[in-house]
């Protein structure tokens, strides 16, 4: 069976069907009847789970994290695999690395903070890049465009964040909280293959896997481990960025950080939509 294509909407957007989690998944979890919010009940293991269907080149499968269970070591690994979900003779214990050993997935860990390489020669522009990443409402990956506004985790910071926290003036999450919204997908190459991208709260992390089986079916990969405990599909939009959206950009450009966004003559909803609550 090959990879399925996307259908070309109005406007040149691609057409994508939602995004559910399979019935096949790990012993330990459990899923609600829309198969879209996926928990694992006790142990640390046994949490795997899959898209319902293969993902079309291009689709990102999104979830959230919804609960984090102390007294584990370990987060949400997330990637692709090439297998069936119903062709397993039983879901393995662990992506990591039972389902790799088994050959043809591609599943990574999510930590705490990603190291990313700086090429030699170049300056980190981590910080420089911030205001760019908040100004653009498209997340670009190669040929893909997808309205960013869906992608990026929703935080709620304390009080006294915006002084001691430099995540409050940037709305970056750290990968593994709570509200951090994690996906994947896959895009297509020149020579027939695939490389494999997981995005974290709107930023493309850059291609994880390289010369994946573009012509076979790739299903989703979301094991539920240690202390994350619930995730939640987010359905993404793939068309023109909202009026909202669009109004926030505008607003964002002209603020130091979140927290000026309150001495703004807003409506109270306007304002904790520009500061992504």
């Amino acid at each position: 069976m090959a990879a399925l294509t996307a259908v070309p909407a109005a406007g040149g957007f691609p057409h994508h069907p939602p995004t559910r989690f399979h019935r096949i998944h790990g012993t330990n979890v459990c899923v609600d009847p829309s198969r879209t919010q996926a928990t694992r009940v006790e142990s640390f293991a046994n949490g795997l789970c899959f898209s319902q269907e293969p993902l079309e080149p291009g689709q990102i499968f999104l979830v959230e994290i919804e609960e984090k269970e102390l007294g584990w070591c370990g987060h949400l690994r997330v990637g692709l695999t090439a297998h069936d979900p119903v062709s397993l003779e039983a879901v393995p214990e662990y992506s990591l690395p039972d389902l790799v050993n088994m050959g043809d997935s591609w599943v990574f860990a999510i930590t705490r903070n990603h190291n990313r390489v700086t090429p030699v020669g170049t300056e980190d522009q981590s910080n420089a890049g911030l205001r760019g990443f908040l100004s653009s409402p498209y997340l670009c990956i190669e040929t893909v465009r997808i309205p960013r506004d869906k992608l990026v985790g929703r935080s709620r910071p304390g009080r006294y964040s915006h002084i001691l926290d430099d995540l409050y003036k940037t709305n970056v999450l750290p990968a593994t909280a709570r509200k951090s919204r994690i996906g994947v997908l896959y895009t297509v190459q020149q020579d027939g293959t695939a490389d494999m991208h997981i995005v974290i709260n709107g930023e493309d992390m850059g291609p994880s896997a390289r010369g994946l089986p573009a012509s076979r079916p790739l299903y989703a990969v979301v094991d539920i481990f240690a202390s994350t405990k619930s995730v939640r599909v987010i359905q993404v939009e793939y068309g023109f960025p909202s009026l909202q959206t669009l109004c926030r950009l505008a607003i964002q450009k002209h603020i130091v950080h979140r927290l000026a966004i309150d001495g703004l003559d807003l409506p109270p909803l306007l304002k904790n939509f520009c500061k992504y609550e």
